[in-house]
């Protein structure tokens, strides 16, 4: 379980750290917005995600067991996030991810990593598809400008909401959201290395600031953000309180971690190398602690950054604590800038990491699946969109399990051959 940062450093050398310090700024300029994006969709204060993407970012980099992860808060986090702070407060949710990240240091020190193993496919891909759906749908009101007072929770009501409020859409937030999501695209196409992401999302608030244009951004609806990460604390704790916010904790624990052995198997995949699960689990433990400390958001290793590292050059976990580090400068010197940051542009952002999470490019693959797996897939959709996290994974592992022993059993039956006697 030993850290992979202890294993590359003894071959350190000025090389790898030229390479590690690029990838580590680059990929910075990508998780700055994404962070500040998804505090807000899970109606928490936009300088949450920076000081979750600085703090966890730098513990599952500095104690991790991949080489080129890089943690922070994620979209598959919006949802339940969102849901702790509607039922239980900000506070609720900081109690929650410090209860998650205990969770997660046992399951690492029980060597638990590798049980990722025996979670069903298809309910990792419908769960991810959901909240895909979900993330999208929470961003209709700022890409669209609408004008609710206070947008539901639930899927249906959240819709008939969107619906009613449809003769207050402002045309120039649209045209802002949707020239930032083509930004994004053609820069990405263009030139993959380049923190495209940054780029669009920057040159639509510089023209809306400029402009003085009528749309939303970050200063006019949450005010300046902080220059500095804040005292270490941690709310009132008491026995109930743990009770009720346990289900919370153990749905945080096991998204962290599921997320996060996915992110470090795909990056495995993209440079050759094996990351150690349990190592992994425990730097996620250490990260949600740590951001619960700060007052920040639950973490875990994000795919997509970590793609962006590794496409930028990333060797070592250095490149995540650069990645890190970088966030925190900015914070202390520039965070009056990222205030201008407007909101059409950060929801078009999400809508596309929304779409990418979603993975369309598997989707006539899933179609070649067995019919149990694409019912089981589109039951654990539908749970996640329509009824509840929670109940969407306890039915979608057990559903998955119960599939699993049967083709075992009709495998065994089919193979088996009666005893001489």
């Amino acid at each position: 379980m030993k850290p992979k940062l202890i294993s590359t450093l003894a071959t350190y050398d000025r090389q790898q750290f030229a390479s590690d310090l690029v990838a580590g700024v680059t990929v910075a300029m990508v998780a700055l917005p994404l962070s500040l994006a998804i505090a807000i969709a899970s109606g928490a204060g936009p300088e949450k995600g920076l000081v979750t993407a600085i703090v966890a970012g730098f513990l599952i980099s500095f104690l991790g067991g991949s080489r080129v992860q890089i943690g922070g808060p994620t979209g598959a986090f919006i949802v339940v996030v969102f849901g702790v702070i509607a039922d239980y407060g900000y506070d609720g949710l900081v109690l929650a991810t410090f209860m998650a990240g205990g969770i997660m240091l046992l399951a690492g020190l029980l060597r638990a990593g590798n049980l990722v193993a025996f979670v069903p496919g298809p309910v990792i891909n419908g769960f991810t598809i959901g909240i895909g759906v979900i993330i999208a749908a929470s961003q209709l009101s700022d890409l669209f400008g609408l004008s609710i007072a206070q947008v539901p929770a639930e899927f249906i009501a959240k819709m008939e909401a969107l619906w009613a409020a449809r003769d207050t859409v402002n045309s120039l937030a649209l045209v802002i959201g949707l020239a930032t999501m083509a930004g994004i695209v053609a820069l990405r196409r263009l030139s993959p290395r380049m923190p495209g992401l940054i780029i669009a999302v920057g040159l639509a608030s510089a023209l809306v600031a400029l402009a003085s244009l009528p749309v939303d951004t970050i200063l006019s609806r949450f005010g300046p953000l902080p220059s500095r990460l804040p005292m270490p604390a941690l709310p009132e704790i008491s026995a109930a309180r743990l009770v009720e916010l346990l289900p919370s904790a153990f749905i945080i624990a096991f998204l962290a971690s599921v997320e996060s052995l996915l992110s470090a198997m795909v990056a495995d995949k993209m440079i050759g190398g094996q990351h150690r699960p349990n190592a992994e689990v425990l730097a996620q433990g250490f990260a949600n602690l740590g951001s619960a400390l700060f007052g920040g958001l639950p973490a875990t290793g994000a795919i997509a950054r970590t793609a962006t590292n590794i496409r930028a050059g990333g060797k070592t976990p250095v490149a995540g604590i650069v990645h890190a580090l970088t966030i925190l400068l900015v914070m202390l010197v520039a965070a009056p800038l990222a205030g201008y940051l407007a909101m059409p542009a950060l929801a078009g952002l999400l809508i596309l990491t929304a779409w990418n999470m979603s993975e369309p490019h598997k989707w006539r693959g899933y179609l070649q699946d067995r019919r149990s797996d694409q019912v089981l897939l589109v039951l654990t959709l539908l749970l996640t969109v329509f009824v509840d996290l929670t109940v969407a994974i306890g039915v979608g592992v057990a559903v998955g399990l119960a599939l699993r022993l049967r083709r075992n059993d009709a495998g065994m039956e089919k193979d088996w051959t009666p005893p001489e006697r």
